[in-house]
């Protein structure tokens, strides 16, 4: 079976986050994933869209399932043109927060996918893959 076509979400409000964690789900599922490796992809999307909309206020995540070597995932790119991060390593500290939430979004993420990139610079925008691997 053929791979479903990749999928961009706009975020511009809440409801999007809802419908990115839903067509997340949904292609993930296509490309074999199955049970709470379903549920940590859905945290994981809701976490940078919210990102996105807290620090850029709009931008997008684009859903694909892609394959390596006979093994199919589900990528996530989450991208914005916003401020950017100024300090990615220290982003990524679990606590650190730049707003007023506990400061777990962007390491919860990077913790709950196989796979994790963050390409961000001041004044530059956020773009983040992310993979999780069918088992």
């Amino acid at each position: 079976m053929p791979a479903p076509e990749a999928v961009r979400v706009a975020i511009q409000r809440d409801a999007d986050i809802v419908a990115a964690r839903q067509r997340g789900r949904e292609m993930a599922t296509a490309a074999g994933i199955s049970g709470s490796d379903l549920t940590l992809i859905a945290t994981a999307i809701s976490e940078v869209a919210r990102n996105i909309l807290a620090y850029a206020r709009e931008g997008e995540i684009l859903l694909s399932v892609e394959s390596r070597d006979g093994r199919c995932c589900l990528q996530v790119i989450a991208a914005d043109e916003g401020p950017g991060i100024a300090d990615v390593e220290l982003a990524m500290r679990d606590g650190y927060s730049t707003g007023k939430s506990l400061g777990l979004g962007l390491p919860g993420a990077r913790r709950l996918m196989d796979e994790f990139d963050i390409v961000s610079a001041a004044g530059a925008g956020t773009r983040i893959t992310m993979r999780k691997w069918a088992r």
